[in-house]
């Protein structure tokens, strides 16, 4: 196998491309960028700093990965970005490095589906098979569990987490954390239950279905503070992975605010 290089492309000296990548017309793909085997690099890519770009990627026209982070406190930092295998970054797509504050990488994992415009901010952490529709946006150091979608235009501020399996709908913006397999709406986000067609489509069993109903139940509307039903539905359900995954996100949440349903105080 070879790399095919568009005449008009730049490629600096040092960067990596590997077995079956093409690079598209004006493209520019900086001196410390690796690619992994068969990447697809359309015309106009910006590729720079210290990015690695997984086996398989498809990266679409004008896409921008590897840019400085939009934060006054940047210094020009040996910061990275790692985008893992079989990813597609389609048109305007932006993907900034991250910072000396934060954890020095921002990292997109695998088999993501970046839409046209959107944008993954600096120390930002994607889990895998995240999808993020037109335009959807996250802050700095917000994470996003493996299998979440984010609506078109959705935007999620700085240091939250978006759980797993969860879903936001378009048009939505995100102010607090979002717990695994939820869905969000709203001009500001709230809880409209649970994603049962995502859970479904990605294989989760009836029993596992019915549990997480239950303990959510009890965590949004059952009696006593939030800790206390927490805790119930922690022992009541102990047995169950995913709804342990719901209240471990939940602990370990700190101090930052907590995406509930209409009415329902935490």
């Amino acid at each position: 196998m070879t790399v095919t290089i568009h005449p008009t492309a730049i490629v600096e000296d040092g960067a990596a491309l590997g077995d079956g990548t093409t690079v598209g017309p004006y493209a520019i793909v900086g001196a410390e960028v690796v690619v992994g085997p068969n990447g697809q690099i359309g015309a106009h890519v910006l590729l720079s700093g210290k990015t690695v770009i997984g086996a398989n990627a498809r990266i679409y026209p004008f896409a921008a990965v590897g840019g400085d982070p939009q934060d006054t406190s940047f210094k020009g930092e040996p910061s990275t970005v790692r985008v893992g295998d079989n990813c597609i970054l389609r048109e305007h797509v932006t993907i900034h490095r991250g910072t000396q504050r934060g954890r020095m990488a921002t990292e997109v994992g695998n088999s993501c589906f970046l839409m046209v415009g959107a944008h993954v901010a600096h120390d930002c952490k994607v889990g895998n098979h995240v999808t993020m529709v037109n335009g959807a946006t996250i802050g700095g150091h917000v994470e996003i569990g493996d299998y979440a979608t984010l609506g078109g235009l959705a935007a999620v501020q700085q240091r939250l987490r978006v759980g797993a399996y969860s879903f936001v709908g378009g048009l939505t913006g995100v102010n607090a954390e979002i717990i695994p397999f939820a869905i969000a709406v709203g001009d500001r986000a709230e809880l409209g239950g649970l994603n049962i067609v995502g859970l479904k489509r990605r294989g989760f069993d009836r029993p596992t279905i019915h549990a997480l109903r239950a303990s959510y139940r009890e965590i949004f509307f059952g009696k006593g503070t939030l800790d206390e039903r927490v805790e119930r539905a922690a022992e009541r359900f102990a047995e169950v992975p995913a709804v342990m995954t719901v209240i471990e996100f939940v602990r370990t949440g700190g101090k930052r605010p907590l995406c509930t349903p209409r009415d329902v105080e935490v």
